[in-house]
């Protein structure tokens, strides 16, 4: 029965399960959590078999939800190999492949909202403690 419901699900939802988390330090740098994985992004296996195992996305399957990373083979029974697909739940983006200008822009879009969100929150936390004091004031609270 679910796996009916994943082959309706329409392609800009089925999308969000294509994303994985950034390591520490590119979520710094982005002031993001997670990341649509593309060909080209080099990622580190968290978890499985082949954790540990860091290599180049060659192929993201969108249907499956998977990938296929450089290295990460599998030998067949009657000779040859397979690429093994990978959840991207399984692993960690290391280093973003940004020849792309799309994902250039919307990754900086993004870093300079946050920017302007968070000196917003700070700003209207000061004034609301600003508030809340001068109205216990006039009431005769503390203060």
């Amino acid at each position: 029965m679910r796996d009916r419901m994943l082959d309706n699900i329409p392609k800009h939802s089925k999308e969000r399960t294509l994303r994985s988390s950034l390591s520490g330090e590119l979520k710094e740098k982005y002031g993001r959590r997670n990341v649509r994985v593309v060909a080209g992004d080099t990622i580190k296996v968290m978890r499985g078999e082949y954790s540990g195992i860091e290599g180049k996305v060659e192929k993201v399957n969108t249907k499956r939800g998977s990938l296929a990373i450089e290295g990460i083979q599998r030998e067949k029974i009657r000779g040859g190999n397979v690429k093994v697909q990978i959840n991207t739940s399984n692993v960690i983006i290391t280093n973003l492949h940004l020849d792309d200008e799309y994902r250039q822009t919307s990754l900086r879009r993004i870093q300079e909202l946050d920017q302007k969100n968070s000196t917003k929150i700070v700003e209207d936390k000061e004034t609301r403690r600003g508030r809340a004091f001068n109205k216990r004031k006039k009431k005769g609270g503390r203060g």
